[in-house]
């Protein structure tokens, strides 16, 4: 038990990307000695791993009713449940969390020291400073992608002006140095032609930057080691303190398996393929690819002539179809996995050479703590952003696509595959990737930003 004990309390945004993370660090924190107040809606709640049996007397899951919102399907409380354009409708709903959330304050014991929170609950550091509490944003951004969406003070007269999708194509002017962090404009426009405007009365900019700006520590789930430049500029840009925490790697002995029956027999299949030669297809729980994408990404995998294991969402087969013969084509070398998998467990195993991701920072923090090299093909949120700076530093291969509409072909995807796998030119990628095992998947070097955060958060919690 630590000297001085803490309670946390965590408060995630609605989506998986973000509950996963918030819950894994919650259980770190546990470990440690702290208790932690992990709150959420009661579908999400239910998503969440389970609690382990040694820190259930620790980790306490406040569930808070989901409100209810016109414009959202019943049962809808992830973005997961919902397609992008709805994503304003959820943050309406999420906002309507502030009164459950003062409530709880108001009632629970012992007193709480420190909230940490996510980029959507904007309005959390006023409403925490009513109680004198300590509030810290945990970023689940890289400090690029932070630093790509500039200082709080662009929140003063109104100088937030990215208004349209190629303003978001430019590298930001308070960047120093030379860089090519910024968007490609299918990247931006993708996700916003057709899509819902600001109904919920904050932007997403505006939400980053209000978080900021109004709590007492920013958290990072990255290193200085591993992005010191954008360490470096996030310093002058936030102007409080700021604390990597590290990458906080995932890990085997902790992931379980119990309610998932098919792993033997995934198992099998991979064992029975060569080392370093298989290609890992996933990308993500929210990702929406239409009809075109999802031919041509299985073209591109068919004419590879490599083993592959495609997870893809439930969702997508409903509504779109394989090319004709594709799945004939394929039996024996690739297989197609219709819903959730043990994505590390498989990441982990010899037989992958390679992994095709959408780049959330989720997966590529999975694919990196094992040192698989990355094939990127991002589809929304800060996924672009990622790809630059970790294409910047030669981890992967991004598949070729046309700027403005996002179009690729079978053969960039086969292209792209073979050179990170298999070929020659691709063994300084596959070098470098394995050389990231150590930054991404060291357990002491991790450790001990864990260590020095606590340190930070015992001294600054208020009396």
């Amino acid at each position: 038990m630590v000297e001085k004990s803490l309670h946390i309390v965590m408060f995630p945004w609605l989506a998986m990307g973000h509950l996963i993370p918030f819950f894994h660090f919650s259980k770190i924190l546990a470990q440690r000695g702290h208790k932690i107040s992990y709150i959420s809606t009661p579908r999400n709640l239910e998503r969440i791993p389970k609690i382990p049996p040694k820190l259930a007397h620790i980790i306490k899951l406040v569930s808070l009713p989901f409100p209810k919102v016109e414009s959202l399907p019943e049962h809808a409380e992830s973005s997961m449940d919902i397609p992008y354009q709805k994503a304003q409708f959820l943050k309406i709903a999420f906002d309507l969390l502030e009164p459950l959330l003062l409530t709880f304050l108001q009632t629970t014991t012992p007193r709480v020291d420190w909230i940490i929170f996510d980029y959507a609950s904007h309005w959390l550091p006023s409403l925490a400073s009513r109680f004198g509490v300590s509030t810290a944003y945990f970023s689940l951004f890289t400090a690029a992608t932070q630093s790509f969406l500039g200082p709080p003070s662009l929140l003063l007269n109104d100088k937030v002006t990215r208004s349209t999708a190629e303003d978001f194509c430019r590298v930001p002017e308070w960047v120093p140095f030379e860089s090519d962090v910024a968007y490609r404009l299918h990247e931006v426009t993708k996700y916003t032609e057709g899509a819902v405007g600001n109904e919920s009365g904050a932007s997403d900019t505006i939400r980053f930057l209000a978080s900021i700006d109004g709590c007492d520590l920013v958290l990072f789930r990255s290193s200085y080691e591993f992005e010191p430049e954008w360490f470096n500029l996030i310093y002058e840009l936030y102007q409080k303190p700021v604390i990597p925490v590290g990458f906080l790697p995932p890990s085997l002995e902790n992931d379980a398996l119990d309610d998932y029956e098919n792993w033997d027999l995934i198992k099998i299949w991979l064992d029975e393929q060569q080392s370093n030669t298989v290609v890992f297809v996933a990308l993500g729980s929210e990702a929406v690819l239409s009809q075109v994408e999802l031919s041509e990404l299985a073209l591109g995998l068919e004419h590879s002539g490599l083993p592959f294991f495609w997870v893809i969402r439930k969702s997508i087969t409903e509504s779109t179809q394989f090319p004709d013969g594709f799945l004939e084509s394929i039996k024996g070398r690739g297989v197609v996995h219709v819903g959730w998998v043990p994505q590390l467990r498989i990441l982990s195993h010899s037989s992958i050479g390679g992994f095709l991701t959408h780049c959330g920072w989720n997966s590529a923090i999975e694919g990196l703590t094992f040192g698989r090299v990355l094939i990127f093909f991002p589809v929304m949120n800060d996924q672009g952003l990622n790809v630059r700076l970790l294409s910047g530093k030669k981890l992967g291969v991004e598949i070729p696509r046309n700027e403005k509409d996002g179009f690729f072909t079978s053969d960039s995807v086969t292209e792209s595959i073979k050179l990170a796998v298999v070929s020659e030119e691709g063994e300084e990628l596959r070098a470098n990737a394995r050389e990231m095992k150590g930054v991404f998947g060291d357990k002491s070097k991790n450790d001990h930003y864990i260590d020095a955060c606590l340190n930070h958060l015992v001294k600054m919690r208020k009396p």
